[in-house]
């Protein structure tokens, strides 16, 4: 089993900035992957950045030039700096992570989120 523990989120006005952090964790883990992905209410869930092992990110229209990514691999761990929010920011983001344990095959892991809210 892998866990994933986000923090970090909270309310914030427009303009703002909040930073995010997810801890993967699990017996004999090997993290791949690691991303995070927004839940708006009523809006389908929307990948936001996919960093990969090696260090490359992608980002998403809506959020370049205003998100910035990042990963300490040696904590399995993804932060998300978040700058000039916007409303439309608003929503639940969820970290997922590409990842493995005791040796089992990889595959997705889900954490339970963390609310974001953009006041304007």
């Amino acid at each position: 089993q892998v866990q994933l523990m986000e923090s970090g989120g909270g309310l914030v006005q427009t303009g703002g900035s909040l930073r995010l952090s997810c801890v993967a964790s699990g017996s004999r883990i090997r993290v791949n992957n690691m991303g995070w992905w927004r839940q708006a209410p009523g809006k389908q869930r929307e990948l936001v950045t996919l960093t990969l092992s090696g260090g490359d990110t992608y980002y998403s229209d809506s959020v370049k030039g205003r998100f910035t990514s990042s990963r300490d691999n040696a904590k399995n761990t993804v932060y998300l700096q978040m700058n000039s929010l916007k409303p439309e920011d608003t929503g639940r983001y969820i970290c997922n992570a590409n990842a493995q344990a005791d040796g089992n095959l990889p595959r997705e892991w889900w954490g339970q989120g963390a609310q974001v809210t953009v006041s304007s």
